[in-house]
């Protein structure tokens, strides 16, 4: 199989950081461009980064003389790379200019930024969960005025610690939906040489996380209507978001109310038998198991469990019926790794995903 040449725009940081760990032997996928800010533009891509290196791996060899190009730099980048992954940390209007420039210029993006995620006709996607979404592009290439063109982005880190644990439990048609998320530090592209003052502390507000986790999954349960994506109109989600002092991997309590109540053995079931398209296709970062259960009281736990299936399964734990009844029918603990599953490897499963869907032919 020939690979395909991507490049990676957003290179420098913690996120592109992962994605090139990720793509470092990659089946379907060879970087051959990597982009930065102008300030960067220029270097080998290993004085670039400096000692800002964040990940627990050392730098591949194969890019640290790899010359960084300006993100802006389109053209060059076309005649390099046939599609791009994008986590630039930027101003949203500017990221959604910057990737629209990309698509016009009929360079596919995968983004793992959130400035697209509100646009009617990009889709949002988690593979198992809402492949289908994926048939907006037509209409996004039309609007472009594009043949190959288009964007696709991720969703927000922090809902991939409830949201694959709930979708499966739609059938029960949940109409209340409380999840308070603990988020790790990597989530704010930090690490704790960076941020000291989150040793042995907690932060109970994260700016905009909230809004997100509320309203995001709506739209990845939702539906392609007339060329756009139309929002799930329910179940009804509040949350709230806290940074917590963990390296790694975002931990959700969640409590749901059901309008058709499931038995505790029926919700077991719907994990265990959870699948979607990237394991059917057996994708290369697809999980053999989307969603695993924890009998143990004390699982899952970040330090034990962000890793499972490379980073890129989903953990549950602690399900049990709550005793406000009136108010709640049952509670689990969910966890995701917010860096890999949430960020550079969902975007990576993204990609995959297009790559046998043959969108990016």
């Amino acid at each position: 199989m020939k690979k395909m040449n991507v490049g990676v725009v957003g290179a420098t940081g913690m996120v592109g950081q992962r994605f090139l760990t990720l793509l470092e032997d990659h089946p379907y996928f060879e970087v051959t461009a990597l982009a930065a800010s102008a300030r960067s533009a220029g270097q080998t891509y290993e004085e670039a980064v400096g000692g800002r290196w964040k990940m627990k791996t050392p730098m591949p060899e194969k890019y640290k003389k790899m010359i960084v190009l300006d993100a802006e730099n389109i053209e060059e980048m076309g005649k390099l790379c046939s599609f791009v992954f994008c986590a630039v940390n930027m101003k949203k209007d500017e990221i959604k200019a910057l990737e629209e420039k990309y698509a016009r210029a009929e360079i596919p993006v995968v983004s793992n930024n959130s400035a697209h995620r509100w646009t009617e006709d990009v889709p949002m996607v988690i593979p198992e969960i809402n492949p289908e979404h994926l048939e907006v592009i037509a209409a996004q290439r039309a609007r472009l005025g594009t043949k190959r063109g288009f964007i696709a982005v991720k969703p927000n880190c922090s809902i991939q610690s409830y949201v694959p644990a709930l979708t499966p439990l739609l059938k029960f048609k949940p109409t209340l939906i409380v999840a308070t998320t603990y988020q790790a530090i990597s989530g704010a592209g930090k690490t704790f040489n960076e941020w000291p003052e989150m040793i042995d502390n907690v932060i109970p507000y994260i700016g905009g996380e909230e809004e997100k986790s509320e309203q995001e999954p709506l739209r990845v349960w939702g539906k392609v209507e007339d060329g756009k994506i139309a929002p799930a109109a329910a179940p009804l989600i509040t949350t709230q978001c806290i940074r917590v002092p963990v390296t790694d991997g975002h931990t959700a309590a969640v409590f749901v109310k059901f309008e058709n109540k499931p038995t505790k053995e029926e919700i077991l079931d719907a994990w265990k038998n959870f699948r979607g398209q990237p394991q059917e296709l057996e994708l290369p970062h697809a999980p053999a198991q989307f969603v695993t259960y924890f009998e143990e009281d004390n699982r899952p736990q970040a330090a034990l469990d962000r890793d499972i299936y490379g980073g890129m399964g989903v953990t549950v734990g602690r399900l049990r019926e709550d005793v406000a009844g009136s108010c709640f029918d049952y509670k689990f603990v969910g966890l995701s790794h917010n860096t890999l599953r949430g960020a550079a490897g969902g975007a990576v499963l993204i990609a995959e995903l297009l790559y046998r869907r043959g969108y990016f032919d």
